[in-house]
């Protein structure tokens, strides 16, 4: 994934965790705010309690960057060009990357119908 689409320093996720929407699934919460620029970024998080060991959580963020990489067509096709933070939640590591695909379009399509028109 490129630099320019990552969400790297602490203010970053911190703009998005308190001016963004949140929007739960049963694999991810993903923190969403407009962020005015050409093109989505994406932050990950995945912590030691909710994951568990380094092998854990580095699977965790694979999953999500993937689901991410996977969905840029549907994510295209938003109005609104986005900052996302995503926290892996623990069953993430119980499931195939498929399921963690189809979690995250749903999620887009969540983000799109609050998008106003």
């Amino acid at each position: 994934m490129p630099v320019f689409i990552r969400l790297r320093s602490s203010g970053d996720f911190r703009k998005v965790y308190a001016s963004g929407r949140r929007y739960e699934s049963r694999l991810m919460t993903a923190f969403v705010r407009p962020n005015g620029l050409g093109h989505h970024k994406l932050g990950i998080t995945a912590s030691r309690k909710a994951i568990g060991n380094a092998v854990e959580r580095n699977r965790s963020k694979r999953l999500l960057r993937e689901a991410f990489r996977l969905s840029q067509e549907a994510l295209d096709g938003l109005e609104i060009r986005y900052d996302w933070v995503l926290n892996a939640r623990r069953s993430l590591l119980k499931v195939k990357s498929s399921e963690s695909l189809e979690e995250f379009q749903k999620i887009i399509a969540r983000v799109s119908s609050d998008e106003p028109k």
